[in-house]
């Protein structure tokens, strides 16, 4: 990928990425820079392409007018390119800057646009996010495209040596913007297994600047969470997290339980991670909502996970039908690697699940409110309703597929004397 001149195959570009380059440098300069310098130094699929260049944005909209200034003041635009070259593509492109003081900590006082790709790179959080790579050369037409690595803060050493460290003075970086605190975790992650390490300085400098994510949106920490979470380490960032005092800060309602086994699924991790909570599933969901900024699907979620935190699955072919026909595909996999991550035994529960057809007439009932009123004179009502649930439930359990049957159970059932408001409805567990 790189030899000993610091040549870097390019071999990964998209044909979008090489014209927009392209055009960039025949009015300015351009480099490549961030996320996708890091993935491709360390052989990983890069992601979505970040570009720097000399250019201000007012120029970058010139050369490609389908653009979105979304951060014009920070020198920031979404290239989009014509309909005829990709109309979905975009990515992002920003102004070489020179950052004014932090006087909020979190964005920077006053924006210099800069002319030099060094200065820019000086500014960056970590070492292994402060390379960037220049360009020769016309891109579009070369099949074997290259670059030279530009990194003077170590980067590469340190991708190499699994290390995050920060450029520079790291108590100076996490002072600047307190999100640095969070993203220092983030940037733990390598997937398969593998954990970057703390540099000693920057593990100090976390410590000393907790105070710093006092002055970071809720959304913005949540957003960097939500990545960490989805991660294959999750559960030992978390951990790390924890020793560092960052989750008693985020989360300061929340008793933290590090006994458990992440899987994939952020919502199931977070859940995990509040699992020996003594609140309710919606009272959670509320503690977590107000420090998170949680959406309401991700809040209605975690209320459904925590409401199970205790439970223990009743294998049987009758809770398995009611476990498919009233939970959803995605919850189904949530709650039962939620119970997993919990050190529960789902094994014989997977099994019937296994070997349990889909319902033959599916989730929704066969009979309604108007033939049900219609076959036994009542009302619309509470009863009636209680009434379709228990035979909805019946339906689901025995798998019956026709009407005919179903309305043949009514005589068999108590339904004129007894207690309505204690006759069994469709529910699981």
């Amino acid at each position: 990928m790189r030899d000993e001149e610091a040549r870097v195959e390019l071999g990964d570009l998209r044909r979008q990425d090489k014209i927009v380059l392209d055009r960039l440098r025949d009015k300015g300069e351009a480099w490549i820079v961030g996320g996708w310098v890091r993935d491709v130094l360390s052989s990983s699929a890069p992601n979505d392409i970040d570009i720097a260049t000399n250019l201000r944005p007012d120029e970058v909209k010139g050369i490609f007018p389908r653009s979105i200034m979304v951060g014009e003041k920070f020198g920031t635009v979404i290239v989009r390119l014509d309909e005829t070259e990709g109309d979905s593509y975009q990515c992002e492109v920003t102004t070489l800057r020179e950052d004014g003081g932090y006087a909020d900590g979190r964005r920077p006082e006053n924006v210099i646009f800069g002319k030099e790709i060094q200065d820019d790179l000086d500014r960056r959080d970590f070492t292994i996010n402060a390379m960037a790579i220049k360009l020769s050369g016309a891109l579009v037409g070369e099949s074997e495209p290259v670059g030279m690595l530009i990194d003077n803060h170590g980067g590469i050493a340190d991708l190499e040596n699994d290390v995050l460290k920060a450029v520079g003075d790291a108590q100076k970086r996490l002072g600047e913007d307190g999100l640095r605190v969070i993203r220092a975790f983030r940037f733990l992650e390598q997937g398969e297994g593998s954990l970057r390490k703390l540099d000693s300085d920057l593990s100090t400098a976390i410590v000393s600047n907790l105070g710093m994510l006092e002055r970071v949106s809720k959304e913005r920490i949540w957003a960097e969470m939500r990545v960490i979470l989805k991660g294959q380490n999750s559960e030992e960032i978390v951990e790390k997290m924890h020793e560092h005092g960052v989750l008693e800060k985020i989360l300061p309602r929340i008793s933290v339980n590090l006994g458990v086994c992440h899987g994939r699924d952020y919502l199931v991790n977070l859940a995990l991670m509040c699992s020996s909570e003594m609140s309710s599933g919606t009272e959670l969901a509320e503690t977590l909502t107000e420090s998170l900024k949680l959406s309401r699907n991700e809040a209605l979620v975690l209320s459904f996970l925590h409401g199970h935190r205790h439970l223990e699955p009743d294998h049987s072919t009758s809770s398995v039908r009611r476990f498919m026909a009233t939970i959803s595909d995605s919850n189904r996999k949530r709650i039962l690697d939620y119970l997993t991550g919990l050190g529960i035994d789902t094994l014989q529960f997977h099994h019937t699940c296994r070997r349990t057809d889909e319902l033959r007439a599916g989730n929704s009932p066969l009979i309604d409110g108007n033939l049900l009123s219609r076959l036994t004179g009542l009302e619309p009502g509470r009863k009636l309703g209680r009434l379709k649930d228990w035979l909805h439930r019946i339906q689901v359990v025995e798998d019956i597929d026709n009407r005919e049957s179903l309305i043949s159970l009514l005589g068999k059932l108590d339904w004129e004397e007894s207690d309505y408001e204690e006759w069994p409805i469709l529910t699981w567990p």
